[in-house]
């Protein structure tokens, strides 16, 4: 792939951006390309050092805000045809439904991811407390004269299994953030790409 077809690539992945922010970008790889060319690199060989165009779109959605991405798509799209008009009042009983729903489904996942994510922390709490009331249990029992290891048992078991079960909450809310963000920047993506 040579730079007028990379950069042809990647502003058709880009329509769903404001045209200035695309004239932007396309700047930016066209001097970076340029500026690989004179440090040595082949043409081809710039490109490849530059990345994926799937990566940087990825990356520009990232850095995008959504606001400036759905005033872009409501500026191109404002234009409608009678047509379309119609059809979209005549299909309003079939896709108006079927919106509601895909976007409830999603919605639902979504608290549901960060209701696990809380449910782990209240595990990891009551590992933490039974840990505490197992110690301080075994520790009045003592005073009464009475050795009974079962509580001293209980508190380590707890102890043990409450540091265990705290990486896996951070391990796990780790993942349930990462697939947020991941699925805030494939919307943002979408509606880039989509134009």
């Amino acid at each position: 792939m040579n730079k007028n077809e990379f950069l042809n690539e990647l502003e058709l992945r880009l329509k769903g951006l404001p045209r200035e922010d695309i004239k932007e970008r396309l700047e930016f790889y066209s001097e970076m390309i340029s500026d690989r060319i004179e440090d040595g690199l082949s043409e081809e060989g710039a490109i490849k050092d530059i990345g994926d165009i799937d990566d940087i779109v990825t990356q520009i959605a990232e850095d995008t805000p959504l606001s400036k991405i759905l005033k872009e798509k409501t500026r191109n799209k404002s234009k409608m045809s009678a047509l379309n008009i119609v059809l979209l009042i005549l299909g309003f009983p079939l896709w108006f439904p079927l919106l509601i729903v895909i976007f409830s489904l999603i919605l639902v996942l979504y608290i549901v991811m960060w209701i696990l994510v809380l449910v782990s922390y209240v595990i990891e709490l009551s590992l933490v407390l039974s840990a505490i009331a197992g110690l301080i249990i075994f520790i009045a029992i003592l005073f009464t004269g009475i050795f009974n290891p079962g509580y001293l048992s209980i508190a380590l078991l707890g102890a043990g299994l409450s540091i265990f079960f705290f990486y896996g909450c951070i391990g796990f809310t780790k993942v349930v953030a990462k697939i947020s963000k991941g699925i805030f920047i494939g919307i943002k993506k979408m509606f880039i790409v989509r134009g």
